[in-house]
């Protein structure tokens, strides 16, 4: 079994910390409501006795969850999950009711600016989460429920996890008797998932070419020239025309792919090119 690694636990510790800063300094203060379990533990600590707070829904709502999940997940994302949440609980606590800082009427930094405080809320909160799912862990136990459940309902993951928040959000609406909120947290929603994204899959993603040519010589040898690296070629043939082709894969950074466009384009110029975004580039280099 590999072991936990200490770094992991420390920079979960710092996703914690940076979520429950989002969400207590932004969000909550002026009354919107993050997405999944978070939002939901938000909102259930609003309308429930001042005992019942936004620390004890996070740990009642989402461990249970967590632990649910163990067999899908493991014991390293359990385990993880499980810290990161507490050590975001135990911060919101801190910021609550213990440091000097007053967050029960408006934004210590945003005061009530609706659109300020959803926006820095969401990306502030985005940023911990997308750590916490960077180094091993999670925040928010929604994600395990969709992993569980969507494909016994016939959906996606990201389907479900929508579904689930639309609803909350629509809750919300109906408790408040208005939608100013409800509608301001769709922001800070879709501002945390494009951090999140980011975090996790980094800022500047790489653009995958998919070249079919009939010139596989003079275009690899041209692209290996300009941009000193490697490719990986295939037998394609067409469709209506039954002849022989190949395909070029070939992976540039998005400052490239113009570039490449016009020296496939300039040797072949009935050459097929699609262009695919991907996330991350793994590659090992390994002298024997």
């Amino acid at each position: 079994m590999k072991k936990f690694e200490l770094k992991n636990f420390i920079l979960l510790t710092v996703a914690g910390i940076v979520n429950a800063f989002g969400v207590t300094f932004f969000l909550a203060p002026v009354k919107l409501y993050d997405s999944g379990i978070s939002g939901t533990s938000m909102l259930l600590s609003q309308i429930t006795p001042d005992w019942m707070s936004l620390s004890l829904f996070l740990i009642l709502l989402n461990v249970p969850l967590f632990i649910y999940g163990y067999k899908k997940q493991g014991i390293h994302f359990t385990v993880y999950a499980i810290y990161t949440v507490i050590m975001y609980s135990f911060f919101a606590f801190l910021i609550n009711d213990v440091f000097p800082v007053d967050v029960s009427m408006a934004s210590p930094l945003a005061e009530s600016d609706l659109l300020l405080c959803a926006l820095f809320g969401g990306l502030i909160s985005g940023a911990g989460s997308g750590l916490a799912i960077r180094f091993g862990g999670a925040m928010d136990g929604i994600e395990v429920l969709a992993v569980i459940f969507a494909k016994r309902l016939g959906v996606t993951v990201g389907t479900f996890v929508m579904t689930y928040n639309i609803i909350l959000y629509v809750i919300c609406g109906l408790l408040l008797n208005s939608w100013i909120l409800p509608l301001y947290s769709i922001v800070a929603y879709m501002a945390a998932l494009k951090t999140v994204d980011f975090i996790v899959e980094g800022f500047d993603r790489s653009k995958a070419a998919m070249i079919i040519t009939s010139k596989p010589n003079d275009v690899c040898t041209a692209l290996s020239d300009e941009f000193q690296s490697g490719m990986t070629l295939l037998n394609a043939k067409g469709f209506y025309s039954d002849s022989q082709m190949t395909a070029v894969y070939f992976i540039v950074n998005r400052f490239q792919v113009g570039r490449m466009k016009n020296i496939v384009h300039e040797l072949d110029p009935k050459a097929y090119i699609t262009i695919t975004e991907v996330a991350n580039v793994f590659s090992s280099n390994v002298n024997k």
